[in-house]
């Protein structure tokens, strides 16, 4: 343990003290495994975008076991959800959110029709199951907005992890519910056998707990260095034509993708349907953070006093400086 916090803090006084890296090349770090929730980097990287800006960019995949506050001695950016990087920044890690590109959250909580489940308290007395990367932040501020206790019982919901890539938990009646995500495990249900008519689903966007999702991060102290923030401004500015292309072209970008995936671990049919929902999630014209936004992520955070996600709201966790620069180019 001690030798990794000391890997840690090396590779953080590295990044600090300047770029160590050719001043065209950038290591990219996803949240999670290959697939169309990234398609815009992907396609950004194989049509020539990155290379058009003048960058060399790496994409490393994620997966279950990212760990961001590892990941920011490592690389230059990261694909990350806010509330993981929120709580990095509190234990230490100066990371900075520099730009958004997902505005709307895509989590939800899909239920069973057949177990009595219609509206939110039909939840009681009910198994759910969720991630530990964070699926469970929404969900435990929406049963404490709710007044559902979380500890079991009959008036309460009882909690249990949920497997990192499927959603057997809910095909196999384990649970009654089951955090998804609908660009991607929802789809998983319908190909499962369910209907949408069997599911009751719970948006979290809906009612009004959902937290910011994919942003792009970099370790704060980097930003006093002009030539890493032109390389970041290249890098958003590409990575914006990619995703635009991506829309345009979701065949195309879908085969960039299934050629990244690992074989046999998803198909074309998923990818697409994963790809024209992502969509819908996505801002086109700028990425820039919505401060509103933010503040609304950041008191769903702070809701559960007895273990907070974070204890105090967050000092310079957002700057607008790289998509000023992108936004006036």
């Amino acid at each position: 343990m001690q030798s990794r916090i000391y890997m840690l803090v090396l590779g953080l006084c590295t990044l600090l003290a300047g770029p160590t890296l050719a001043d065209d090349k950038l290591i990219l770090q996803l949240k999670w495994v290959p697939q169309a929730q990234f398609a815009g980097y992907y396609t950004a990287q194989d049509r020539g975008f990155y290379a058009s800006e003048g960058l060399d960019v790496e994409i490393r995949e994620g997966g279950p076991m990212m760990d961001t506050a590892a990941a920011a001695g490592q690389v230059d950016i990261i694909v990350d959800w806010m509330p993981a990087a929120l709580e990095a920044r509190e234990h230490g890690i100066p990371i900075v959110n520099i730009a958004q590109p997902f505005k709307r959250s895509a989590s939800a909580l899909a239920c069973r029709r057949d177990k009595g489940i219609m509206v939110p308290e039909d939840l009681r007395g009910h198994t759910v199951a969720l991630g530990i990367n964070g699926d469970e932040i929404p969900f435990l501020a929406w049963m404490a907005n709710l007044g559902i206790p979380v500890d079991g019982g009959s008036e309460g919901v009882t909690m249990i992890e949920k497997g990192a890539y499927n959603v057997a938990e809910l095909l196999s009646k384990t649970a009654a519910c089951i955090h998804v995500t609908m660009y991607n495990s929802y789809r998983l249900l319908l190909e499962g056998g369910f209907t949408p008519h069997d599911l009751t689903v719970f948006r979290y966007e809906d009612v009004g707990v959902a937290t910011l999702e994919d942003g792009l991060y970099v370790v704060e102290g980097r930003l006093q260095d002009p030539l890493f923030v032109d390389r970041v401004v290249r890098f958003v500015r590409a990575s914006m034509r990619g995703w635009t292309w991506s829309l345009e072209n979701v065949d195309a970008a879908v085969g960039i993708i299934m050629e990244q995936a690992p074989k046999g671990a998803t198909t074309i049919d998923h990818q697409r349907y994963m790809l024209e929902n992502v969509g819908d999630l996505l801002l086109t014209e700028s990425w820039r953070l919505d401060p509103a936004d933010y503040d609304r992520t950041v008191n769903i955070l702070l809701k559960f006093h007895s273990h907070p996600i974070i204890t105090q709201k967050p000092d310079q966790a957002w700057t607008h400086q790289i998509t000023d620069a992108v936004d006036s180019s």
